[in-house]
Order: structure tokens, then sequence, then C-alpha cells
């Protein structure tokens, strides 16, 4: 691994590891600038997640290539709890919709 894939790999595990809700999408929760990405946000404003930490990573061409090895998950939007990797949106809302997402954020202590 060179230092550059290095440094960004400790970069997103640090993101991961440090903030209990990251979700790694395209624009912001206020300004999505992708679909899948409006959906999961909205999600997690629907279950009452107020605060969360959201990556754009349009801004971040370089972090979202090695995302894509991190998380092995070839998409965007990418939501980690809890250090965890959850999946994208397809997964998310899924989870949502059945009842399984809501205690994972429970437990998070952000509701």
């Amino acid at each position: 691994m060179s230092s550059t894939h290095k440094a960004l790999h400790d970069e997103l595990h640090k993101l991961v590891s440090t903030h209990t809700v990251v979700l790694f999408m395209k624009g912001t929760p206020t300004f999505p600038r992708c679909g899948f990405s409006s959906k999961v946000a909205q999600i997690l404003k629907q279950c009452g997640l107020k605060e969360y930490m959201a990556v754009d990573m349009l801004s971040r061409p370089d972090l979202k290539a090695e995302l894509v090895k991190y998380a092995d998950w070839p998409t965007l939007p990418a939501l980690y709890i809890n250090g965890e990797f959850i999946g994208g949106c397809d997964i998310t809302t899924e989870m949502y919709q059945e009842g399984e997402l809501q205690p994972l954020l429970q437990n998070t202590g952000l509701l």
C-alpha cells in the first residue's frame, strides 16, 4: 500500500471510528447531489437522527476511490453506524422498511 493510499485508508478509519454515524454521500444532507444519497439522508431524518457526520465525496474523489476498497462497496452512499458498514441506499431502505435500522440508531444515543 502506497503512503497516499495508507493516509486515505487511515482517514477513512478515523472517520468511521470517531463518529457514531457516518454517511459518505454525493453532496450534503441539506443539498444532496444524488437521489440515492438524498433518500438515505431522508431516512436518517425520518428516524429522528439530528446529527451525524456526512462526507461529501464529490469534493473528495481521492477518498471515494479509497472508500470503494475500504468498504468493499462500489457505490455511494455508504452508511456506517458504530464503525460498522451498513450498506448503501437499497440496504438502508430495506432495513428502514423492515424496522431494523431504527434500533441500530437508537443504540447510538443520538436520537
